[in-house]
């Protein structure tokens, strides 16, 4: 179910809902029976003969995405990858994904990782070492109070699903996205399955009603993804549709009848599927994205899912026949804790060895490329008249694609050495600032990363003519007055930061001036940056509005990689993305207390965007430019800068 709605449908079944249910369901009969029966929980030997058997599996998944992604997936996208690969494999992964989710300046988001399927297996991994030790906390409280096992299992487990439902219920509605993979949110579904597991043996149903439950079940198991936005409004109390259509299936159970669910359910073909169900989820994914990745395309269509379900099916089969099935049953490794520990110790080394060469290597590459920058990759430099160029036929492009997503510009540090820091807790955790105490100017840049992006060129300047540089910033949400177009959040950020600006009385305000559009050939004045210019202008501080640069519908970098440079794809005239220039001068030429500070002809030489200037890259996505690039602006914006500002 998982796999179809996926690869044909491109929607979220809630089939990992019930695949948590069922984790915990037998989790708790296992351990509820070994409990009473006296037997030692010995949760050592439990978790690594666990993990000896689940890691195999993963360690043959991973090396195989690794390899796919050396040969089909864009160099910008590796070192997320790689990452990707640590927090799949110790079972962290949902809280890589939960932290991006909600971090503006985090990897683009839009294209899935052929490892983002992890999410669900790391809160497995989590609940599967959380589960017995509760179970043995029920254990010591029982024998405490002299109450019943099964009674103290309940209120724990209980209590659990009480708090973790409110709590889930709570947070989708509030940040539904980062919910998603919050482990927290899902405890819940695994005490779902626990508490149906203590239920079961008091659910006594006629069997005509058994029959009936059996296949209500079952149409609403494979019916919800259709129904229900899976994606979108799980894990609150949506996601008891799922879970109760499965628990309507195990309370069916046996019903013994030619009509009933489980006729269909036992068929032997389904029963082998279930078998390698595991291998299967671990293969579809990563098959799925790397084709959509290899193709450049963003579904596969009936016959080309077919094919992908098909290469899943043959992997998921080998890899439990040759990798699964033999280790789990290893005598050799079951007879000792100590050597279920060495094959758990070879499977994580397995995997880390070659993360952590792949990474060293790209390392290693970054600072040889680096140490020939200047000569090699003079970015906007090449663009002066007195240039000479010494560059070296086929040197690389800086950045690196590899290292793309640590080309955020920024400053030393925070603000804290400064005593005219903001206090404001709005603005005290967005504030960052250059390490100087003796300065003889302050600026201070203000609104979000397109304000952000421009600290490559603005530092070098403060450093070279002795200026302090304060940043207050805040992802998304450009410098103005508040308005109705923007989120509260936003809104309030901006009227904190504008008492701050009164406060501190900077010698000067930067921020981007203009709002521009992926698709319309247009850029427009900041909503409320006009009245907020005047404001600050009435207080002696003048703001410098720097215009957005040109956007595109997609990532620059892959582009590149993708087609080359000058392909069509990737270019783009100046006057397909912004509006006149001349036109925009004499809009701010009319707003008091604001100047127009343009560097879209060092972005876009000669009135052409390209991926590459001067041997480097000039954007690191479809809309942010590159930190190499900016600094290598620093001399022409540093010359503009001071006559915008009349200084």
């Amino acid at each position: 179910m998982v796999v179809t709605y996926h690869v044909w449908f491109g929607r979220v079944s809630g089939g990992v809902d019930i695949f948590l249910l069922i984790s915990a369901f037998l989790l708790t009969l296992s351990f509820v029976r070994k409990v009473e029966a006296g037997k030692p929980l010995d949760l050592v030997r439990y978790w690594l003969h666990l993990f000896k058997r689940l890691l195999p599996a993963v360690v043959v998944v991973i090396l195989a995405v690794l390899a796919a992604t050396a040969a089909f997936v864009p160099k910008s996208r590796w070192t997320e990858i790689l990452d990707q690969a640590f927090s799949s494999l110790l079972y962290f992964q949902n809280w890589v994904l939960a932290a991006n989710s909600v971090d503006y300046y985090a990897a683009d988001q839009s294209v899935a990782s052929p490892l983002q399927h992890f999410w669900s297996l790391s809160v497995q991994g989590q609940v599967f070492i959380l589960w017995p030790l509760l179970f043995a906390l029920a254990a010591v409280i029982a024998r405490a109070t002299k109450i019943r096992y099964r009674r103290v299992v309940l209120m724990v487990f209980g209590a659990l699903f009480a708090v973790s439902l409110a709590f889930s219920i709570h947070e989708t509605y509030t940040n539904q996205v980062h919910a998603y993979f919050d482990t927290r949110t899902r405890l819940w579904e695994f005490a779902f399955g626990t508490l149906l597991a203590l239920a079961l043996p008091y659910l006594k149903l006629p069997r005509p009603v058994r029959i009936a439950a059996g296949w209500v079940g079952l149409a609403a198991m494979l019916s919800g993804g259709f129904i229900l936005d899976v994606q979108g409004e799980f894990p609150g109390y949506v996601a008891l549709w799922p879970l109760v259509a499965a628990a309507l299936v195990i309370v069916a159970g046996q019903t013994g009848s030619v009509f009933g669910a489980d006729r269909f359910l036992s068929w032997k073909p389904l029963i082998r599927l279930g078998d390698m169900s595991y291998a299967l989820y671990l293969w579809h994914w990563p098959v799925l994205i790397i084709y959509l990745i290899w193709r450049d395309r963003e579904e596969v269509g009936l016959y080309g899912g077919t094919a992908i379900i098909g290469l899943s099916l043959v992997l998921a089969y080998f890899t439990t026949k040759f990798v699964e099935r033999p280790l789990r049953s290893l005598a050799w490794a079951d007879a000792k804790k100590r050597r279920a520990g060495v094959v758990v110790a070879v499977c994580l080394a397995l995997v880390a060895g070659p993360v952590l060469g792949w990474k060293g290597g790209l390392e290693l590459q970054k600072q040889r490329v680096e140490a020939e920058a200047l000569r090699n990759n003079p970015g906007a430099r090449v663009l002066a008249n007195d240039y000479v160029d010494e560059r070296f036929p086929g040197a690389p492009v800086l950045p690196l694609p590899s290292s793309v997503n640590s080309e955020w510009a920024g400053l030393d540090g925070d603000c804290g050495a400064y005593e005219d820091r903001p206090t404001d807790p709005v603005l005290a955790e967005h504030c960052l600032g250059t390490d100087r105490q003796d300065y003889s100017k302050t600026i201070l840049v203000l609104g979000d990363s397109h304000s952000q992006q421009w600290l490559g060129a603005i530092k070098p300047m403060a450093e070279e003519r002795n200026y302090r540089v304060i940043a207050v910033l805040l992802g998304a949400c450009p410098f103005g007055v508040p308005n109705d177009a923007r989120r509260a959040e936003c809104n309030d950020f901006n009227e904190a930061v504008l008492r701050y600006a009164k406060e501190l009385r900077p010698d000067a305000v930067l921020a981007v001036g203009t709002a521009a559009d992926a698709v319309e050939p247009m850029d427009t004045v900041v909503a409320g940056l006009p009245d907020a210019a005047m404001d600050l202008a009435g207080h002696g501080i003048p703001v410098i509005g720097i215009r957005d640069n040109p956007r595109f519908p997609d990532n620059m970098i892959q582009c590149a990689e993708s087609h080359g440079i000058f392909a069509e794809e990737c270019t783009a005239p100046l006057t397909d993305k912004l509006a006149d220039s001349a036109e925009m001068a004499a809009t701010f030429d009319a707003i008091q207390g604001l100047a127009l500070l343009d560097m879209t002809d060092l972005i876009c030489p000669q009135g052409l965007c390209l991926p590459t200037v001067g041997n480097v890259f000039v954007y690191m996505d479809s809309n942010h430019l590159t930190a190499t690039y900016t600094a290598s602006m620093g001399a022409e914006f540093d010359r503009r800068f001071h006559a915008a500002v009349h200084w």
